[in-house]
């Protein structure tokens, strides 16, 4: 049986070296109102742990949770596109998330989180070709499983993975709301940083 899945809020960080020293860390990044924090929650398995916001844009930090005894971290980068900020703080974003998915050596996995409802964006393609172009390892995760009508599903995933350029096996689906998806989640992020 695998052990619980815990995550615990440690610190906020404006840039890669005032994050704290972990063996090892899975980054998220997506869209402004992708529903990053409501999937950090669901992989917690805590209602607050992240604050979820109406207003998109509220993550301006990287903002560093500990997985299990803390030896090992999630981080939770800013969300691109929409936000509510101002936009010299909006341009201060985009180095610091550059620095830390290039620069930070204990990075096992980028999670891309994709809205599944309505496919990659323009800026997801973009995202994803980015990492492509800097060999930095991803994985899709596609969110908001329960807002796809079961009848579209099966078209729905061959669109989203022809979107982002994969095969629909590589996507991975969730709901943070219904919980689909989330222990097979939490499996694979145990995996990626064993």
């Amino acid at each position: 049986m695998a052990p619980p899945f815990r995550l615990e809020f440690v610190m906020s960080a404006d840039h890669v070296d005032r994050l704290p020293p972990v063996r090892a860390e899975v980054a998220v990044v997506g869209r402004s109102n992708v529903g990053k924090s409501s999937l950090i929650n669901a992989l917690g398995n805590r209602k607050a742990l992240a604050h979820v916001s109406k207003t998109p844009g509220r993550t301006q930090l990287l903002n560093c949770f500990a997985i299990g005894k803390g030896e090992t971290a999630l981080i939770d980068c800013p969300g691109y596109g929409y936000a509510a900020a101002p936009g010299r703080v909006r341009a201060q974003w985009r180095p610091m998330i550059e620095r830390y998915l290039l620069q930070r050596a204990q990075l096992a996995m980028i999670m891309v989180l994709v809205d599944g409802e309505i496919g990659p964006t323009k800026l997801d393609v973009q995202m994803l070709d980015w990492l492509r172009s800097n060999v930095r390892p991803h994985t899709v995760v596609a969110t908001k499983h329960d807002k796809v009508k079961s009848s579209a599903r099966l078209g729905r995933r061959a669109e989203l993975a022809s979107g982002c350029q994969l095969d629909p096996d590589d996507i991975v689906w969730v709901s943070a709301e219904k919980g689909t998806g989330i222990e097979h989640l939490r499996d694979l992020v145990r995996l990626w940083l064993s």
